[in-house]
């Protein structure tokens, strides 16, 4: 790792001297939207002479390094007017940009990205981008755009059923994707146990997620990374936006402070259903809540040229309680601090400081003397310096580094029985991790793109804390603790160092077809252990240790994109993918999750893989516009003590297939403008049925019924099928009044979610009858199948924008 810092030193040594050679000279800026002074992310600069150039960062910044001579600099965004202005490039200079919305072009659905030609000449793969505008055109449950559930109509992205937390990317599990919103960690991402996102969509500027190719700047997580930028705030007047729906209502506020030099937004939201039911449910009139809040807010200052600051946080809960002394509640606060800063033309920084938290309490009880109270969060402290350096137009070198100090609190809980109280509290754990990477993105021919880079992950966990040696068992029997250690405050407990490769490639076959592939490897030092149907908020997470190691994931993909027609107006993209994992954690039969001073003891690890296609065709131009997406998949784990032959002394697991396998997924997304105000959307979902464990075998045991699995296996079954349809009408307000054209707009969504009432099962489970059985007689069970939402549910909400 000290190679690699100095390696990073000195590279930042060698930009600052060759940023200083007159040879050549740099165009650099940023690009905004004019109506509002928001950055553009990835808007694309285009050098007529050279038939190439850049696109924007994050931070809406480009730089392109060229030999003294006159350019045709062309500036474009999808859903913008282009901008053509023609430089004399005989010194370093800086232009900024604000681009005009073209209203012609806003009804456009874009999913892959901004430039027309993107999916085939950008290389990036395996990488899917939503626009703002197109999450709120799909159908959503209650009428609520939700950034979550439109992620989950993209190729690869699934989830296990409604009511699920998260979602799954590629046969990766909900705790194998790495979710930011404005570079700090969300640990759930959900509101009401997973019918809605933490996501306010009127806050969000950008999002973007990473399925493969993942970028040497990011680690954490094997799966995916989901990257959810907010907005900065309008800098050139005042404008509210919100809605009112079935559940929620929502209402955002962004203004200049400083007019095109500093702003800021503030977003909030509130579910009311439990008010509007109070009157009628003596549950809620008895103390009892169900509902959830969320505020997220930014704000930046421009302080000149070369820097500007931006604050910004998130804050929201989930409240379900049976009455004033009885419930749980969860939820998210994150603050980010970043400071831009340009060092000369070529070489711009980013500094960032995070905080994140995630907590979650349960306790029931009716009095203090019998009552149980439990408590537990993880809380994150995060350091990152960043840099990108534009060595020219064919070169950007990225390289920096990030810091994450963890504090984990598994438990502060205790237990009261006839007023005695008994602490059952799990000490907290601390841990540190650190990285360093670097990474080049190459032009070598017109015709051959190359990406390559590396990560250094370092992760060491302290005392204080007691490490436990646990018996040698058979795989699959829970083992027991034999020994202890106390280890004191700051001693190391445990340490371990990865490299992480990362590369990707692209070879343009011809203008309008290209051929990507990538490999990276990734490394997860903190692991969700879940043996619940979905995830949900009382799930452990658990970081690495002596007894549990990190999970490492390698996967390689492979595609082929194509435009197609006169215009491109159609794209289409053919992916495989493969992924091996190591150390995937799991659990054992009858394992104990929850508040488990022991739970590594109830924790084995083994591999995973996961394997498929991905098909997405998509039309992006026209008043019916829309996409098909298709994945072909596998996920699976091999354990030892898990799934074996009962005849194999070693126990030595087989593959089974993972709780959120899902052999087919097809999804299509429709939407057609019937006129001026009258817009139609629809969606429809195919999945095949995820697995379950069903029981093999039952025994009778005083007149009970006590089923069990005979062989140890593990998802045996597989639930019925999962499909449904959803629909609505949008209705824009009316331009002018009274002959004006009027200064605010406002729309009406009418949906229907699942059309035809399909009663899609969750989960199936297994009962005993109660009616008296004569002797003799066998005793019947019965399989219940559990649909979360099994009827058709309308939704109307009204957004408005002034």
């Amino acid at each position: 790792m000290q190679r690699l810092l100095l390696l990073l030193l000195a590279t930042l040594s060698l930009c600052q001297l060759s940023a200083q050679s007159a040879s050549k000279f740099t165009i650099s800026g940023y690009i905004k939207d004019a109506t509002n002074g928001e950055a553009l992310i990835g808007a694309t600069v285009y050098i007529s002479e050279i038939q190439s150039g850049g696109v924007t960062n994050e931070y809406g910044f480009f730089s392109i390094t060229l030999p003294s001579a006159t350019y045709t600099v062309n500036m474009s965004y999808v859903g913008y007017a282009t901008i053509n202005k023609s430089v004399l490039l005989d010194k370093n200079i800086r232009i900024d940009i604000e681009l005009q919305p073209e209203a012609s072009q806003l009804q456009e659905v874009v999913v892959q990205a901004e430039l027309e030609q993107a999916n085939v000449q950008n290389l990036e793969m395996s990488t899917n981008k939503l626009e703002i505008r197109t999450i709120q055109k799909i159908p959503a449950f209650l009428g609520e755009v939700d950034i979550i559930k439109s992620l989950q109509l993209l190729p690869g992205v699934s989830t296990v059923g409604e009511g699920a937390s998260g979602f799954n990317v590629r046969g990766g599990s909900v705790g194998q994707n790495l979710i930011l919103l404005d570079e700090a960690p969300v640990y759930n991402s959900s509101h009401l146990l997973g019918f809605f996102s933490v996501f306010n969509p009127d806050a969000v500027k950008d999002v973007k997620l990473y399925k493969g190719g993942i970028p040497s700047r990011y680690g954490g997580r094997l799966s995916s990374l989901l990257d959810v930028r907010m907005k900065e705030g309008n800098s050139k007047k005042t404008e509210i936006t919100g809605g009112i729906g079935t559940i929620f209502s929502r209402i955002a506020v962004e203004a200049p402070i400083i007019k095109d030099k500093a702003s800021f937004i503030v977003a909030l939201r509130r579910s009311y259903i439990d008010i509007l039911a109070r009157p009628f449910v003596k549950l809620l009139q008895d103390g009892g809540a169900l509902n959830f809040y969320d505020i997220t807010l930014k704000a930046n200052y421009n302080i000149n040229p070369k820097n500007r600051v931006y604050l910004s946080g998130y804050f929201g809960r989930d409240n379900f309680k049976f009455d004033r002394g009885q419930g749980f509640s969860w939820g998210n606060a994150t603050g980010t601090l970043r400071w831009n800063h340009i060092f000369n033309d070529r070489l711009f920084s980013n500094f960032t400081a995070v905080y994140s938290n995630y907590d979650y309490s349960l306790q029931f009880g009716r009095d203090e003397k019998d009552s149980f109270k439990w408590n537990s969060l993880i809380s994150n402290y995060i350091l990152k310096p960043q840099f990108t350096y534009f060595i020219n137009s064919n070169n950007e070198l990225n390289f920096g580094a990030e810091a994450i100090y963890y504090n984990f609190e598994p438990a502060n809980a205790v237990g009261v029985s006839n007023g005695v109280p008994t602490d059952v509290s799990i000490p907290k754990k601390y841990n540190l991790e650190t990285s360093l990477y670097i990474s080049n993105s190459q032009k070598i021919t017109p015709a051959f793109s190359i990406d390559y880079g590396l990560r250094y992950s370092l992760f060491n966990s302290f005392g204080p804390d007691s490490t436990y040696t646990y018996s040698n068992e058979l795989p699959g029997n829970k083992r027991l603790p034999v020994r202890a250690q106390y280890r004191k405050s700051g001693e190391v407990i445990a340490t371990y160092g990865n490299f992480e490769p990362r590369v990707s490639f692209k070879v343009q076959a011809t203008p309008t077809s290209s051929i990507k592939g990538s490999y990276n490897r990734m490394v997860q030092y903190l692991h969700l252990i879940s043996n619940t149907t979905a995830s949900n908020p009382l799930d452990v997470w658990n970081p690495s240790s002596e007894n549990i190691k990190p999970q490492l994931g390698d996967q390689y993909t492979l595609g082929w994109f194509k435009d197609i027609g006169p215009t491109r107006q159609y794209e289409l993209s053919l992916e495989v993918y493969w992924r091996y994992n190591q150390n995937q954690v799991d659990y054992i039969n009858n394992a104990d999750l929850l508040i488990n001073r022991y739970l590594e003891g109830d924790l084995i690890a083994g591999e995973g893989r996961s394997y498929g296609l991905e098909t997405y065709f998509q039309k992006k131009t026209g008043r019916l516009t829309g996409w098909v997406s298709y994945t072909l998949g596998r996920s699976e784990l091999k354990v030892d003590g898990i799934n074996f032959n009962p005849n194999d002394p070693l126990r030595k697991g087989n593959w089974f297939p993972t709780r959120f396998n899902q052999t087919h997924n097809l999804k299509i997304a429709a939407f057609y403008e019937i006129n001026k105000r009258w817009s139609f959307s629809a969606d429809f979902i195919y999945t095949s049925g995820t697995p379950a464990t069903f029981p093999t075998s039952r025994a009778v045991v005083q007149g009970i019924v006590v089923p069990y699995n005979a062989n140890e296996s593990r998802g045996n079954v597989n639930l019925p099928d999962y499909h449904r349809l959803d629909i609505s009408f949008r209705l824009e307000g009316k331009k002018q009044k009274n002959g004006k054209d009027r200064k605010n707009s406002d729309y009406w969504v009418f949906g229907l979610y699942n059309v035809y009432a399909r009663e899609n099962p969750f989960s199936i489970y297994f009962s005993q009858s109660d009616k008296r059985v004569l002797a003799g007689q066998p005793i019947t069970s019965q399989a219940t199948q559990l649909a979360i939402i099994g009827t058709i549910v309308p939704s109307v909400s009204y957004n408005f924008k002034f």
